[in-house]
């Protein structure tokens, strides 16, 4: 049997300062191969080329971007496609629109993380009678078109009084039976029962409770949702256009309807008033991308 020296002896290299192996486990790095390198650049590559070629074609002229082969560099007109853009997109200009669809989307996005936060800490945590029924019929509520309750809401909102008025976008999507469920499934499996037990020992009310122990669990799920929500009511088309005059009040996308009229359509100003409406979301997305997915996994991590 051979033995150390005793100059080599793992306490003495410890001594030494010689370094410690590193372990391949969770707390490693791993580092990527060509294989997974390739298919990461392929894949931002197709991701990243329709926002370039939005660019592409709102520095264009309107021959240009229908030539064959299509252009694909940009090209010197962007700033007055953007500038014809944002005068005549709507009655009142694009600046009105974004006002208008950033206040509407932002209202209905805290709107609807608040009140589902409520109703999904309550269906999740809290017995009353009916909890089943009413979750139920909450989530059968998903399966109705929207399109089946346009005429419905718009005579409502006559008869409320915020006919052609941005209280009539906001109103009706206050709160979403999706995200009642996505909160309600989230706090099931993140918010722990003697979590909530403990707080009530110690003699928290219910606003408390939900302020100082439901809140902080379920932030990633709120920012989640608050960001789905922002976006699908910033792209939302059909009940605009629908609910408001555009001349009046319009919003990014009535706005932008209105680019394509006319007896011929210029698909470089329609495209730049994409880019110019598109810019919004991308600033959001890169000011809080990183508090979402630091969110997620924090959320990840406690679960």
């Amino acid at each position: 049997m051979t033995t150390v020296p005793a100059s080599d002896s793992p306490a003495r290299l410890l001594r030494k300062g010689t370094p410690r192996p590193r372990a391949r486990g969770a707390g490693g790095q791993h580092r990527a191969g060509p294989i997974a390198l390739a298919t990461l650049i392929l894949v931002s590559v197709a991701s990243l080329f329709p926002l370039y070629w939005t660019l592409v074609a709102a520095s264009s002229d309107g021959h240009r971007v229908i030539a064959t082969p299509p252009p694909l560099v940009p090209g010197g007109n962007l700033f007055h496609n953007i500038g014809y853009v944002w005068e005549h997109a709507g009655a009142r200009g694009m600046g009105v629109a974004l006002l208008n669809s950033t206040l509407v989307a932002g209202t209905v996005a805290l709107s609807t993380v608040a009140f589902s936060v409520l109703a999904g800490f309550a269906f999740a945590k809290l017995r009353f009678p009916g909890r089943g029924a009413l979750l139920a019929l909450v989530v059968s509520t998903m399966a109705v078109p929207a399109q089946v309750s346009i005429v419905p809401l718009f005579i409502l909102m006559k008869h409320l009084g915020l006919g052609n008025q941005l209280g009539a976008l906001i109103l009706p999507t206050l709160v979403t039976a999706f995200g009642v469920f996505f909160m309600r499934q989230y706090l099931t499996q993140a918010l722990p029962t003697e979590l909530l037990e403990a707080a009530r020992v110690d003699g928290a009310n219910s606003l408390r409770v939900v302020w100082h122990v439901v809140v902080p669990v379920a932030r990633p799920a709120m920012a989640v949702l608050g960001m789905l929500t922002f976006v699908q009511s910033w792209n939302d088309f059909l009940w605009p256009i629908i609910a408001v005059n555009g001349a009046v009040n319009p919003t990014v996308q009535v706005a932008l309807a209105g680019l394509g009229t006319g007896w011929s359509t210029d698909w470089s100003v329609i495209t730049a008033g994409a880019l110019v409406g598109t810019l919004p979301l991308l600033l959001v997305f890169t000011v809080f991308g990183r508090q979402i997915v630091g969110g997620i996994t924090q959320g990840a991590l406690k679960g």
